[in-house]
């Protein structure tokens, strides 16, 4: 069976994971902690806080908005569950927007007709680590004074205009969850742009107390001050994480040859009308987070993915449009509501792409679908 993930790792994970089991220190913010902190500034010039997902940095966003009930929120429909449940937790509403057909990311020019007097910040998702259109969202929120928030979950190293994402909104959240780019099995980052919201967020992070600041020695004993949980991983996830960001060029550099050779054995298809492949705006680069394909509709890709089946190979769709969830229903929304969201959630499937997928992986991958679509354009 080729799967559809799986995570790249070598002896020099092992090593640091003993290493920090060794140390017998395992809590969070010890010596793989800071060693990632380090790494992190050096490489992307991010000063960030660890968590131990994705799903809590998002919850740490609506925190820090004072998102509550009653408030509006606008998010796309077609993301993970996550990104919604960080405000409706709070009591706050979802207001989701369509998709554009182009990148699958939240329409930007369709934000602005969902802002009511109740909206009090837009979520954004950065979808198959491909950039949103920033500079026209950016310029809705400043209008109606509006926070923004980057689920960058899946765009690590990517970038819009030359800029990292997760760092251009008010708050930037990534995922190292086991099926990104580099992973620490469970596991996230947030980033906040303000430097006094960012001691408010390490003391969210910290149980809601300034312990961080006791540990800096600013303060002499520390205390509960804010609402928060305990949000630090283990410092031995810290060590897996970062002898994958010391191979982070490595596996990068894996993830995109494969995307490449995927979508160089597809553009003729492309060509053809059978499918779409992935567009990459001029704005924004490519990560090799995921190779999508969009086919011609439900049917064919049900025949796809039994085909896929039958020769072990794993290919999945991806997410069940958010309105159309038994949540979403609950929040009055219906089929029909965002119709490109709805098609094009039917149609897309998702490719094996990992940094150990040998070639000889992906030339079968690329045969079975290849002689697939072949057949499929003999039946038109």
């Amino acid at each position: 069976m080729i799967p559809f993930n799986r995570a790249s790792i070598t002896n020099l994970e092992e090593k640091y994971v003993l290493d920090s089991l060794r140390t017998k220190k395992i809590c969070g913010d010890n010596k793989y902690t800071k060693l990632v902190d380090e790494i992190l500034e050096k490489k992307f010039n991010l000063r960030g806080l660890l968590v131990t997902s994705c799903s809590t940095a998002l919850d740490m966003t609506a925190i820090l908005c004072d998102l509550k009930k009653g408030d509006e929120v606008i998010c796309p429909s077609y993301t993970f569950v996550s990104t919604s449940n960080a405000f409706v937790l709070r009591g706050a509403k979802p207001v989701f927007v369509d998709i554009d057909k182009r990148t699958l990311n939240m329409d930007a020019d369709k934000i602005e007709e969902k802002i009511t007097d109740k909206t009090r910040a837009i979520y954004v998702v950065h979808y198959a680590g491909v950039a949103c259109d920033m500079d026209k969202i950016f310029e809705i929120a400043k209008k109606y004074n509006l926070k923004v928030i980057e689920d960058a979950a899946q765009a690590i190293g990517s970038y819009y205009k030359g800029k990292l994402l997760g760092t251009l909104a008010d708050y930037g959240c990534y995922s190292f969850h086991e099926t990104k780019n580099i992973v620490m099995g469970e596991g996230g980052l947030l980033i906040v742009k303000d430097d006094k919201e960012y001691e408010l967020a390490e003391m969210i992070r910290e149980k809601g107390t300034n312990r961080k600041q006791f540990i800096k020695g600013f303060v002499d004993k520390y205390t509960w001050k804010v609402p928060g949980s305990s949000y630090l991983p283990s410092d031995i996830l810290a060590a897996l994480l970062y002898a994958q960001l010391e191979r982070f060029d490595e596996i990068q550099g894996k993830r995109i040859s494969i995307w490449e050779k995927y979508n160089e054995a597809l553009e003729l298809y492309e060509q053809k009308g059978i499918i779409n492949r992935p567009y990459i705006p001029e704005y924004a680069t490519n990560n090799a987070h995921m190779y999508y394909v969009i086919l011609k509709d439900n049917e064919t890709r049900t025949r796809l993915i039994q085909r896929f089946r039958e020769n072990e190979i794993e290919a999945p769709f991806h997410y069940i449009p958010l309105h159309i969830s038994p949540m979403g229903k609950k929040y009055g929304y219906k089929e029909g509501d965002l119709p490109i969201t709805e098609e094009y959630a039917s149609r897309l499937i998702r490719l094996p792409l990992y940094a150990d997928l040998t070639d000889q992986e992906v030339n079968k991958v690329i045969k079975v679908l290849t002689e697939f679509l072949d057949e499929e354009n003999k039946r038109k």
